[in-house]
């Protein structure tokens, strides 16, 4: 009889591990997804092979889901310790499954976040350069530092703040800055950048929604300034 082929002779570009590295994890079949989980194989038994006889005993996902500890175990070559791993992996897609976005917060005016960022940002001696990713309820999914920079100037590129704008599924992006001066008003480099935003915004169907600028006691909205308009007006 032929020898069973171990997984450590398998050519390098079939292993499970490599497939889902080169190609993704939709490319896995649940063989192969399976083999992942399982790690490693038994005696003479490569992980490949354990894997589909676990999908040959109990014939679907769905019927290893139901499976008990002790039903797993009957299948050979998954002791205590793989049946354990598989419940654990089970459990854990299906609370991943249920799992939702989490809010932390909701945007309803520009002047009622601005109150809370000054409270945050008026000690900051350095200007910190912060995105908040809203969804499609302006509610505040993520809030992300996106740079901190020196005494007076942040230095930051629009990609950095739309490369997670997209990740994380943003509807909307807010952006705020503090002026470590304790005066919000705003430079021409702040202009510039949140001209940059918008456009940015505009290609990859992102919304600016504001840029609020705090200082020690009081806040700068370019939004609530017209600047917005300024910009569609091209002045």
């Amino acid at each position: 009889m032929k020898e069973k082929l171990l997984l450590r002779e398998m050519p390098a570009d079939s292993l499970p591990r490599e497939r889902l590295l080169n190609f993704g994890e939709k490319a896995l079949s649940d063989q192969e997804l399976l083999a992942i989980v399982l790690r490693t194989g038994y005696a003479s038994q490569n992980v490949m092979e354990l894997a589909g006889a676990l999908l040959q005993h109990f014939s679907s996902l769905y019927e290893i889901k139901q499976a008990s500890l002790q039903e797993l175990k009957t299948v050979k070559g998954i002791g205590q310790i793989k049946a354990l791993e598989l419940k654990a992996v089970l459990e854990l897609g299906w609370r991943i499954q249920q799992a939702q976005q989490p809010k932390i917060g909701r945007v309803t005016s520009s002047y009622d976040l601005a109150q809370q960022l000054i409270l945050q940002q008026k000690d900051w001696h350095q200007e910190h350069l912060r995105a908040l990713y809203l969804n499609t309820k302006n509610e505040i999914i993520v809030k992300k530092t996106i740079f901190i920079g020196s005494l007076n100037q942040s230095i930051a590129h629009p990609r950095e703040i739309f490369r997670f704008g997209v990740r994380c599924s943003a509807a909307r992006i807010l952006i705020t800055h503090n002026h470590p001066s304790g005066n919000p008003t705003p430079s021409s480099n702040d202009l510039d950048f949140t001209a940059r935003l918008i456009k940015c915004g505009e290609m990859l169907g992102i919304e600016l929604l504001d840029h609020i600028i705090t200082g020690e006691k009081s806040y700068i909205s370019l939004r609530e300034e017209g600047f917005w308009k300024k910009i569609n007006q091209g002045t």
